[in-house]
């Protein structure tokens, strides 16, 4: 039998990671994920079981120095300071991709959201920073500090970009990381999702294979 995680509800936040239209089959066009839709039981049910819930977004510049094109299609390499890669379109503010998944909590129903890559020459992944070099707090780990929680349940998309680097954040920033997979779906180009994981694991994050193996002590 696999060991269950064991989380205080009073220390314990439940993060959904750009649960977002855009990356799921219901924009095609933008940066669709396999199987995005099938994260929200899990996100909810993950949620029962910490104090606080929070989420981040993708809210995207129609005019990102990030977005791909013809001569520069997805995954092409750009290297400025907050731009490291082309991606396609996506989470643009004010289209359907920009909103989250259907089955979760309106945005004002959080605790917190953090918003991120709103500038134009930006493209971070971890919801904790709006800079790639980890400088421009979004507020995250001052909000879980400030209610002492020490414990981050994470889920979201994609499990091998935003999810990862956030749960590196969180970790790096003290906080116990429990990544629950059935929560998280992933891109996985090139080998990306194990290399994910793999540098996870390193960092002293935890893995869960859905909700049920999180159990709630006193």
């Amino acid at each position: 039998m696999k060991k269950k995680q064991h989380v205080v509800v009073r220390e314990t936040a439940s993060f959904d990671i750009d649960p977002q239209r855009g990356f799921s089959p219901l924009c095609p066009d933008e940066l669709p994920v396999n199987d995005a839709l099938a994260i929200v039981p899990e996100l909810n049910a993950q949620a029962i079981k910490a104090k606080y819930r929070l989420a981040s977004k993708d809210a995207h510049n129609p005019e990102g120095t990030w977005i791909a094109t013809a001569k520069e299609p997805q995954f092409s390499l750009v290297g400025t300071e907050n731009v490291d890669i082309k991606w396609n379109r996506h989470c643009q503010v004010g289209t359907g991709g920009f909103e989250f998944l259907p089955g979760l909590p309106k945005p004002l129903e959080y605790d917190f959201v953090a918003y991120k890559g709103i500038e134009a020459d930006s493209h971070p992944y971890g919801a904790c920073y709006h800079d790639l070099a980890n400088t421009r707090s979004t507020g995250v780990i001052d909000f879980l500090e400030l209610r002492g929680v020490q414990t981050v349940i994470v889920g979201g998309l994609a499990t091998d970009y935003c999810v990862k680097t956030t749960a590196l954040q969180l970790a790096k920033a003290g906080f116990e990381v429990i990544v629950n997979l059935a929560a998280c779906r992933a891109i996985d180009f090139d080998g990306s999702l194990y290399s994910a994981l793999a540098e996870m694991t390193a960092a002293g994050v935890s893995f869960v294979e859905n909700s049920d193996e999180i159990e709630v002590v006193v």
